[in-house]
């Protein structure tokens, strides 16, 4: 399903005239190979960063270090920065993406700060809106970070309609 959003995400930006940036923690660049996977991406899509450490969070998109450190990086405001970030980070001829999207949480196996296994929340922000979602999803690894890549595009598909 996720191939079919990510062709109703591309059609919706380039209606717009609209850019992308993805900013990938636990799918790890997933996000951005379904995005590439529909002939034609390259018109919307600049470019994705994928900061699986947490100080890449906060030394190449961004994130307040404060806040990785008082929440750690799966977090809602860590997502919405997250998405800001990346939008200046992949900017052209001094123009930033308009859209950016980004992915935090924990596919487990284990969750290493105690958050339940599956927490993940997406951010995406637009020159007109910026929000987040949490989800809980159930599944193994794999499977929590394919409904990641799923609710990414959904909720950036959501967002244009808005």
């Amino acid at each position: 399903m996720s191939a079919s959003v990510a062709v109703s995400v591309l059609s919706a930006l380039r209606e717009r005239g609209w850019t992308m940036g993805v900013a990938e923690s636990l799918t790890g660049g997933a996000l951005c190979a379904e995005i590439v996977s529909v002939p034609g991406a390259s018109s919307v899509l600049l470019g994705g960063v994928v900061a699986y450490a947490t100080e890449v969070k906060a030394t190449v998109l961004g994130v307040e270090g404060e806040l990785l450190a008082t929440y750690g990086p799966v977090h809602p405001q860590v997502a919405e920065q997250m998405a800001g970030g990346v939008r200046r980070v992949v900017r052209v001829g001094g123009r930033v993406a308009d859209v950016g999207v980004s992915t935090t949480g924990i596919a487990g196996p284990d969750s290493p700060d105690g958050q339940p296994v599956g927490t993940v929340h997406i951010g995406v922000v637009t020159p007109t809106a910026s929000r987040t979602k949490a989800f809980l999803f159930h599944g193994d690894r794999e499977e929590i970070r394919a409904k990641a890549v799923e609710a990414a595009l959904v909720e950036v598909l959501e967002t244009l309609a808005e």
